[in-house]
C-alpha cells in the first residue's frame, strides 16, 4: 500500500513568527496536532501541540511572545506519496518520530502521514513505531 492511500491531505500551516499562543488555538480550533511551518512556500518546521504544552508550558513561557521558530522541529522529514507505508513506517522507526511530511515527486507537499494513520493499515508496523519511540524517550 502507498503513503498516499493513507496519508492525510488536509493539513494547516503557519508562519514561524506566530506566536504560540496563536498556533494553539488554531490546531484547537482546527481539532489537529500540529501545523506545518511555512516560509515563502516551502515547508521549514512542524510544530506539535506536544511542542506547545510539553516545551513551553512546562518552562512557563509567556505564549503571547514566544513565536513558532522557537519550538518548531526544523528539520521536516519527509516520504514520498508513491512509497510504500512500510519505508514511511521504517523512516519514522529510525528517525524516532510519529508523523511524516508526504510529497510528490517534485518536492511539493501532499499531506502528513502519522502513525496512526499506519495504524489503521498495519497494528504491526505502528507498535513498532511506538516501541521505538517509547525505548529512546527514557
Amino acid at each position: 500500500m502507498k503513503i498516499e492511500e493513507i496519508m492525510t491531505s488536509t493539513f494547516a500551516t503557519v508562519r514561524s513568527n506566530l506566536t504560540i499562543q496563536e498556533a494553539a488555538r488554531k490546531m484547537r480550533d482546527r481539532n489537529i496536532d500540529c501545523l506545518v511551518v511555512v516560509e515563502g512556500g516551502e515547508p521549514i518546521g512542524i510544530v506539535t501541540d506536544r511542542d506547545l504544552c510539553c516545551r513551553a508550558v512546562a518552562d512557563r513561557i509567556d505564549p503571547s511572545r514566544a513565536t513558532v521558530r522557537d519550538f518548531m522541529t526544523a528539520k521536516v522529514a519527509f516520504c514520498f506519496g508513491d512509497q510504500d507505508i512500510v519505508d514511511g513506517a521504517h523512516l519514522m522507526e529510525k528517525q524516532h518520530i510519529r508523523r511524516l511530511a508526504v510529497l510528490d515527486r517534485e518536492n511539493r507537499m501532499l499531506g502528513l502521514v502519522s502513525v496512526d494513520d499506519i495504524a489503521r493499515c498495519s497494528y504491526f508496523l505502528a507498535g513498532q513505531i511506538l516501541e521505538r519511540s517509547a525505548v529512546t524517550a527514557h
